[in-house]
């Protein structure tokens, strides 16, 4: 059997959400099944930490898909033919993307529809490309795989899928993500915070990630509960709006902020770790990594009562109205407390081990063979 495997988002050092996700779990579905050949599908010279095994082929197609019309470009037109080259048996796409033009069986798969409630918070020309082809998209797959019963239920709500087509395969969480020593969280303070304690932030610096409030509730919180807490943010400042920066303009304790761009995993799992809490506010996801990483290390959490967070967290984090900056602040100084601190970290361990990347591949895989 040949299933070719839409791989360009596997970038060396540039692993993001949805590149994580597919190097997890296509990782261990290739080393499962030494009896399939894999073709790895690139728009660029792949790395070869992303070649796990003998069984995989590696692919290059052009252009490098980076813009919505080299999308249509290396999908509808460079897909197909390779498709048919390699005379695959199936086509997965773990980004969203499928190919309309192909008549190879398809599985994509979706991690959310932000931009179906958000339009405002994306580019237009990207906008457009993904309510031109989403629903399309959802169509033309003869499965579609997500990452929580929101995603799926808002697929069906939005796109009249059969729900019946839809698997739901949760997220795991990077095994490194793990519990610091009182002194090695200690070192992480002093080289991310002064040596101040912290809350910490991470992800794509995006309007949904609902930075603006946060950086709105973190002034509050101050304001109310005079100390030296700092907020940590991590991720680069690529989708970084006016509003945001208004916001942060406007704090009155805006030096408390500090800004370390993006980390590796291995410095993302020492921040987190040495965190007072994660708070992650965002007001719309699929479902949210970063709460089960800051369980893994025994760090509280703070997350919003809205979409896929509440499905995620369960009773182990603060749930927060995200469109209030009081909420926000709220939790914050809640979670400075000891006994409420002491609660959240022993959820958090239970809940982390309803998640592992094990499991996520094996419902992928079973979509797959549905699909054959």
């Amino acid at each position: 059997m040949r299933i070719a495997v839409n791989t360009r988002l596997l970038l060396k050092g540039k692993l993001e959400g949805i590149g994580w996700v597919a190097y997890e779990t296509l990782k261990r579905i290739v080393l499962a099944h030494p009896e399939v050949e894999f073709y790895f599908i690139f728009d660029r010279k792949p790395d070869t930490m992303f070649l796990f095994a003998d069984n995989i082929k590696p692919v290059v197609l052009f252009p490098q898909a980076r813009h919505p019309f080299l999308f249509i470009w290396f999908f509808e037109l460079s897909i197909p033919r390779a498709l048919r080259k390699i005379k695959a048996d199936l086509f997965y796409s773990p980004d969203g993307y499928l190919s309309l033009r192909s008549k190879v069986p398809q599985v994509v798969e979706f991690h959310d529809l932000n931009f179906e409630h958000f339009p405002g918070d994306m580019p237009k020309i990207h906008l457009w490309h993904y309510k031109k082809f989403f629903p399309k998209f959802a169509r033309k797959a003869q499965r579609i795989v997500t990452v929580s019963e929101f995603s799926k239920q808002d697929i069906v709500d939005c796109y009249y899928v059969d729900p019946q087509k839809i698997d739901v395969a949760y997220n795991g969480v990077n095994e490194i993500f793990k519990p610091l020593s009182e002194a090695e969280q200690s070192v992480v303070r002093a080289n991310y915070s002064f040596g101040h304690p912290y809350f910490m932030f991470v992800g794509s610096l995006h309007p949904r990630k609902n930075l603006a409030r946060l950086f709105t509730a973190f002034d509050k919180f101050k304001q109310q509960n005079r100390n030296d807490v700092k907020l940590v943010i991590v991720g680069e400042k690529r989708w970084w709006t006016e509003p945001i920066q208004k916001a942060y303009d406007a704090m009155g304790c805006k030096d408390d902020v500090v800004f370390v761009g993006r980390l590796s995993a291995e410095d993302l799992h020492k921040v987190t770790a040495a965190a007072l809490a994660s708070v992650y506010v965002s007001y719309f996801e699929g479902f949210g990594i970063p709460i089960l990483e800051a369980f893994r290390c025994d760090t509280p959490v703070i997350t919003s009562n809205v979409t896929s967070m509440p499905e995620v967290a369960g009773d182990a984090a603060l749930l927060v109205d995200p469109f209030s900056e009081e909420s926000i602040a709220e939790a914050m100084a809640k979670v400075l407390d000891e006994d409420v601190r002491k609660d959240l970290i022993l959820k958090g361990r239970e809940r982390a081990k309803a998640f592992s990347w094990n499991q996520t591949a094996e419902v992928i895989w079973n979509s797959l063979m549905k699909s054959i």
